[in-house]
């Protein structure tokens, strides 16, 4: 999971320089997009893990494992 951490450290050091607006406009905007980039990179990341997540039940007391299933916004009636 290297490469998800080295993206969210670069993700974090523009978010700093942007923040600072010392950053001329150009450079501004070749930032930003740069961090978009990331941004979408470490989603896909944090999608494909989360596929792989597990949660164990304890049923008849025996741990189980079953496929995480993230709530998603869409889901009916829960608000």
């Amino acid at each position: 999971m290297a490469k998800f951490e080295e993206c969210l450290q670069r993700l974090e050091k523009i978010v700093q320089e942007l923040e600072k607006g010392e950053v001329p406009l150009e450079k501004s905007l070749t930032l930003f997009e740069e961090g978009m980039q990331l941004s979408a990179s470490c989603r896909k990341e944090l999608e494909q893990a989360e596929g792989k997540v597990e949660i164990l039940l304890k049923q008849n007391g025996k741990l189980q494992a079953e496929p995480f299933e993230p709530v998603t916004e869409k889901a009916p009636g829960r608000r």
